[in-house]
């Protein structure tokens, strides 16, 4: 079972937990090129949803993600969540994506877009169709389970489907984008977030194995994690609580567990899982 491994790449200052605290402090290229040194290591390709402001500030990274076979794609121009926006910004936000990207790395095809946290659901379901005009071929942006306020679709399928326009939690095999949500563990009528980002860090590795391997029964996972999120640099903010246990619990061990999993199961980008190149 080959499965799919992706990075959403954005500063540690872009998660919604800190509360819009900007900086001018950037470590992203510190973050990432240790994991490009991980995924080489293993022979691995990914796929990088890129916020744009992150590219426009360091486009010698993005041409070095690319140049090493890893797939580029959008994760938004500026990190703000769909159901904050409306049709007119969001298109906007992507004509500025693909306008830095081009200056990069010349005319290449995106296929794929990541929403800010996951933010697409019914409320911003209008995104869908924005992306099938701007020829995206896949989203990667539903939460099939509902564990916070700020993102999840309770209901949704928990593998690759066809994701309709009129409700993100139907199929529609008429539908232009393939859609691969996030890969919860479903035990009877439990569904556990465990295949990346926090979810990853909190639970130990002996469970993360078992319940990939569980999900791995009946069909591919996708993997998702933050360059930030294996930093040991990464500045900690005083927040509250919650929140601080959300952002930096496991950190340290963060870079070590996506190295096992390179080790214990085969991963490449979502392009290629979905059979789209």
């Amino acid at each position: 079972m080959i499965n799919a491994l992706s990075f959403d790449l954005e500063e540690w200052y872009h998660s919604e937990l800190v509360g819009g605290k900007r900086s001018p402090f950037s470590q992203v290229v510190e973050a990432t090129h240790p994991i490009l040194d991980l995924l080489d290591q293993y022979q691995t390709k990914a796929s990088f949803f890129v916020v744009g402001e992150v590219a426009q500030q360091n486009p010698g990274l993005i041409q070095s993600i690319f140049e090493r076979g890893h797939e580029i794609g959008c994760h938004g121009y500026s990190h703000t969540l769909l159901y904050k926006m409306n049709e007119s910004l969001f298109r906007e936000e992507l004509e500025h994506f693909h306008s830095v990207i081009e200056k990069i790395l010349g005319k290449v095809e995106i296929k794929g877009f990541r929403a800010p946290c996951f933010s697409i659901d019914n409320r911003s379901k209008w995104a869908l169709r924005v992306l099938s005009d701007f020829g995206y071929r896949y989203d990667a942006s539903i939460f099939p389970l509902k564990v916070t306020p700020l993102y999840g679709v309770k209901g949704a399928p928990t593998q690759p489907y066809r994701i309709s326009l009129k409700d993100v939690r139907m199929e529609d095999p008429q539908s232009p984008l393939m859609e691969f949500p996030m890969s919860p563990l479903t035990i009877g009528r439990m569904r556990i977030p465990i295949a990346g980002g926090f979810y990853l860090r909190i639970f130990p590795l002996p469970f993360l194995h078992w319940g990939l391997k569980r999900i791995n029964r009946h069909h591919p996972f996708l993997l998702y994690f933050h360059p930030w999120e294996g930093y040991e640099k990464t500045p900690r903010l005083k927040l509250p609580i919650s929140s601080r246990i959300i952002l930096y619990y496991g950190n340290r061990s963060a870079r070590r567990k996506l190295k096992f999993l390179l080790e214990h199961f085969q991963f490449s980008r979502v392009d290629e899982v979905l059979g789209l190149v």
